[in-house]
């Protein structure tokens, strides 16, 4: 998912006491984002590639939708378990095998015969996804000296601005060439030279501090972030009931062919690249204003793609917007949880976020499936739009009073 240095700053520095090596350990930094890199785009591939691969698998898009559905699932579920489990073993042993299940899951993604070994694949992924985002901030402030931070973060998160700039679009490409496999395929090796890169440049990082399921409880108790929960919920949900299917509606609606879908995808990720930006800067001015106006334009893009998306223009531009917003989305959301917790509870205000994001993903990753199924793809996108102006006029009423 994509995060907001600030805010993962702001929640590592109250997590643990930093033990860090001889000096910044830029190369296992550097290493974390090619980590990033690599779950985001496993991630996010399905929605680039959904057509060729429920038509050779033999299902329907929305079948194959819960490919999506089933990584989100996992991946909230193993968030906090991972770190609670892994909780006596050295930091670098446990990123080495979310790794090796990145790995994994790519592969069998690639020779996928049916529905059930794709979900097997998600499933595997889920397990990376959670694993690596409860604890990859908290490493960062071990890897660094704190006055360094923000300058590892950054480098960090751009593994996910990378993956969101060119996922979509190179796998779309990639998979009419060579077929949708081969786009899984590549990611594979990308992930192993990964791999290679954080075996020779992560040191030891023995395990400090000490999780727990009643931490979390407790954060979920505090009123302002359970409005904040509310709102990742909204947000979330309709973003990924509409976007998972955006290339099926770009080729039915507007019927746009393949290379123009690829531009298309390719203006999502580069909105969304420069929403995370312009999500920040705005971040640090109005609270408020950043976690209400990204959903309020992600709803407007979708009543656009609704009200004018047969025009290839318009689509395009819609899209392009629609990555814009949710670029920002996770800048005011995460800031937004982790300054409603003590400093004690920081760490696991995250840990929760990444949590309820992955259920948001998962329902809406599923509502919107069954919407596909029995109302068209339109009702996805309505849907979306629907979901996120509720989310924006929530943030308006009732959100952060004052900035902290």
């Amino acid at each position: 998912m994509t995060q907001s240095a600030a805010g993962v700053m702001d929640a590592v520095l109250h997590a643990e006491k930093p033990v860090p090596p001889s000096g910044p350990a830029w190369g296992a930094v550097i290493s974390l984002s090619l980590g990033t890199f690599g779950l985001v785009t496993a991630e996010f591939l399905p929605v680039s590639l959904l057509t060729p691969l429920a038509r050779d698998l033999g299902i329907s898009e929305g079948a194959a939708g819960q490919a999506m559905t089933a990584t989100a699932i996992v991946g909230a579920i193993s968030a906090p378990t991972v770190a609670i489990i892994t909780k006596r073993l050295d930091r670098r042993t446990v990123m080495w095998t979310m790794t090796l299940l990145l790995i994994l899951s790519d592969v069998l993604a690639a020779g996928a015969w049916s529905l059930a070994v794709l979900l097997t694949a998600r499933v595997v992924l889920g397990i990376a996804l959670g694993g690596f985002w409860s604890m990859s901030a908290a490493l960062a402030m071990r890897l660094v000296p704190s006055h360094l931070l923000p300058r590892a973060m950054s480098i960090i998160l751009t593994g996910v601005s990378v993956a969101t700039v060119c996922a979509a679009p190179i796998g779309a490409y990639v998979g009419d060439i060579w077929g949708w496999r081969s786009a899984f395929m590549l990611a594979a090796a990308g992930a192993a030279a990964t791999l290679l890169v954080q075996l020779i440049t992560i040191p030891r990082l023995p395990p400090i501090g000490v999780a727990s399921f009643r931490s979390l409880l407790d954060v979920a108790k505090i009123p302002m972030v359970k409005i904040a929960l509310l709102v990742v919920l909204l947000v979330a949900s309709g973003h990924f009931a509409g976007i998972t299917y955006i290339r099926a509606f770009l080729e039915k609606i507007p019927a746009l062919d393949v290379e123009t879908i690829s531009l298309v995808l390719l203006a999502f990720g580069i909105g969304g690249f420069f929403g995370n930006l312009a999500g920040g800067l705005l971040a640090e001015y109005s609270l408020k204003a950043v976690a209400a106006l990204a959903p309020l334009l992600i709803a407007i893009a979708a009543v656009s793609l609704l009200t004018a998306g047969a025009s290839a223009l318009a689509s395009a531009i819609a899209v392009a917007a629609w990555g814009f917003a949710f670029g920002a989305v996770p800048v005011g959301l995460q800031t937004w949880m982790v300054r409603r917790a003590v400093p004690e509870q920081a760490q696991s205000a995250g840990v929760l976020l990444v949590t309820v994001f992955q259920v948001a993903i998962a329902a809406g990753a599923i509502f919107g499936g069954l919407l596909v199924e029995n109302a068209g793809i339109t009702s996805a996108i309505a849907y979306s739009a629907v979901a996120t102006f509720v989310a924006a006029l929530i943030v308006f009423v009732l959100g952060p009073k004052r900035e902290t």
